[in-house]
């Protein structure tokens, strides 16, 4: 091989549930020709595989771990492996690479060393609770997780409902399943009653929910998430 392989994003589920029909071809086509990968999890990684490729002959995959603490040295590595031709893809844990995912780094230094970087299409819970939201979809910002002590995530919640209600961006944050509910509470306690906030729960998956109401309405519905993937929006009406 010659020349300098490619760096595929590859999504996948945003859970347990669902086959090939929910992912377009060319990803199903791409999972069955690389064998060269990067995951935060090789279990992970090789399970999401099997999803994709029921015949895929795993002893042939060489999957590299690419999460937070990834040295320089190490993405120099990966760097050079498709330095020698190899297409590869970054697998995420969930949803897509790259959003609220350690692939971005090596994402960038594909880009600083001339790697052509190829997004696949697929699910990202952020997008599609956004969609769902009936939030403002022209503006909004990411802030990924709140702190985790009650006091600073309370203090983080209260700056983000004056931002949302001084210029209108809708607020994006998610949170470690087994902390839904109390980050729930905190946005109880915290949020303005009338400021709107939307919970998008186990999106894709059967059961799966997106809610939109008041903090008022919200704090009467006694509301219990459980331990599921969440994606929580602040917001006002656009």
């Amino acid at each position: 091989m010659s020349g300098t392989g490619k760096l595929y994003l590859m999504p996948v589920w945003l859970g347990d549930e669902g086959g090939t029909e929910q992912l377009p071809p060319e990803n199903v086509a791409l999972a069955a020709r690389i064998t060269l990968w990067f995951a935060e999890h090789e279990k992970t990684a090789r399970h999401m595989l099997r999803r994709m490729v029921p015949d895929i002959a795993l002893p042939q995959q060489e999957i590299h771990r690419l999460d937070k603490d990834s040295t320089a040295d190490e993405i120099a590595a990966m760097i050079a492996l498709m330095r020698t031709g190899r297409d590869a893809a970054i697998i995420s844990e969930a949803g897509m690479p790259g959003i609220a995912d350690p692939g971005a780094k090596l994402v960038r230094a594909a880009h600083a060393q001339g790697i052509t970087v190829v997004p696949l299409i697929g699910p990202s819970s952020l997008f599609l609770g956004l969609a769902a939201s009936g939030l403002n979809g022209q503006h909004f910002v990411f802030h990924g997780y709140l702190p985790r002590t009650p006091q600073e995530r309370k203090q983080a919640i209260k700056r983000l409902a004056t931002d949302a209600q001084r210029n209108g961006a809708a607020q994006l944050f998610i949170e470690t399943p087994y902390r839904n509910d109390a980050l729930l509470q905190d946005l109880m306690q915290s949020a303005p009653a009338d400021l709107l906030l939307c919970v998008a729960v186990d999106l894709t998956q059967p059961g799966g929910t997106c809610e939109t109401h008041s903090i008022a309405e919200w704090s009467r519905k006694s509301a219990t998430l459980g331990k599921r993937p969440a994606v929580f929006i602040l917001g006002t009406a656009p």
